[in-house]
């Protein structure tokens, strides 16, 4: 074979080494992108058709789906994570802590801000989460993917044009949210090795700390109390929607944390974003609350065009680099 062959069937072998990487990379995008749509549409269904009255305790079924599919599944060997020790809570720190902080700051700014805002102030989640993975995890983006992210926020705020209204008490929770869901998001990125906890790990102890902690919120402010006094129990139709969504809940968790594992934080926290403003599309086409104005219907195409860019921005990299092997998926037998 000649040489201009050798380097042709070389070029070859490096684009199909390329592929997977990328085929991996889209497939768990939109499949958290699908995961955290699908999951709004059923508790939007729980929370106002059923009025279903205890958010908190619908998040702690979630988390309960979460530990008993990740652990029959580690029982039937189907996955593989490390067995309980006494270093496993160093190794999950802060996570469990960081997403305590996020629960409950974000349940406090969203009864103290209008939705417009709300929406506003929670893209700067983004921002927050390039420049932690930037600090934390030493990556580095182009200024073409900077520029794209400035675009979501420069988007949300003239969606949002209209209703400025300033409530110090309000932004102060929306921005802890924001630190909060980043923090979580690049730290839980951090902890995805395979040779520590990996992403099934992760999952599975995040959800064992963070149950006990919720529940106790659940009774102390009454949320679990609503929830075994509510009366629609009995209603087969209800019992379906919510093992559905705690078991949407599971796939949430884990295409959020796959997402970050193949991709980054920031791409996870962008799709998030390019999530929100498709519901805002699919509004105005149905459900007949969405009120039209030029601001907020310019501002969420600037929103979307900023995501979109993103994403060809990210998508279309020549620096791909070497994607991790997944070890938690390789048989114990074949790792000795």
């Amino acid at each position: 074979m000649t040489a201009g062959g050798q380097a042709e069937g070389a070029d070859r072998d490096s684009a199909s080494a390329r592929l997977p990487s990328r085929v991996a990379k889209l497939l768990s995008a939109l499949f958290y992108g699908t995961c955290s749509f699908l999951i709004v549409l059923v508790n939007k269904a729980l929370l106002t058709t059923y009025r279903f009255p205890s958010p908190i305790f619908l998040g702690i079924g979630q988390m309960a789906a979460t530990i008993m599919i990740l652990y029959v599944s580690k029982l039937n060997k189907i996955i593989h994570f490390p067995d309980f020790d006494k270093k496993i809570p160093v190794k999950l720190f802060p996570l469990p802590l960081l997403y305590i902080g996020n629960h409950i700051s974000g349940l406090s700014s969203t009864s103290k801000l209008s939705l417009p805002m709300f929406t506003v102030l929670r893209k700067f989640t983004i921002p927050l989460t390039l420049l932690l993975e930037t600090t934390i995890l030493g990556k580095q983006y182009s200024l073409n993917i900077i520029v794209s992210v400035f675009t979501i926020i420069l988007g949300a705020f003239i969606a949002a044009g209209s209703d400025l209204a300033f409530n110090l008490e309000g932004y102060v929770f929306v921005f802890l949210n924001d630190i909060f869901t980043a923090a979580n998001g690049v730290y839980t990125k951090q902890k995805m090795d395979p040779k520590e906890l990996g992403k099934y790990g992760v999952l599975f102890y995040n959800a064992c700390f963070m149950i006990i902690p919720t529940l106790i919120i659940s009774v102390s402010t009454g949320d679990l109390q609503q929830a075994t006094e509510f009366n629609e129990w009995k209603n087969v139709l209800f019992i379906i929607q919510f093992l559905l969504s705690c078991f949407l809940g599971f796939l949430l968790m884990y295409s959020t944390v796959l997402c970050s594992y193949y991709n980054s934080a920031l791409t996870t926290a962008v799709v998030g974003a390019i999530k929100n403003v498709s519901i805002a599309y699919i509004g105005m086409l149905v459900g007949g609350d969405y009120i039209f104005s030029v601001l907020n219907f310019v501002g969420l195409n600037i929103c979307m065009a900023g995501g979109l860019r993103y994403s060809f921005l990210t998508l279309s990299s020549q620096l791909n680099p070497k994607q991790p092997v997944d070890e938690e998926n390789i048989p114990l037998d074949l790792k000795s």
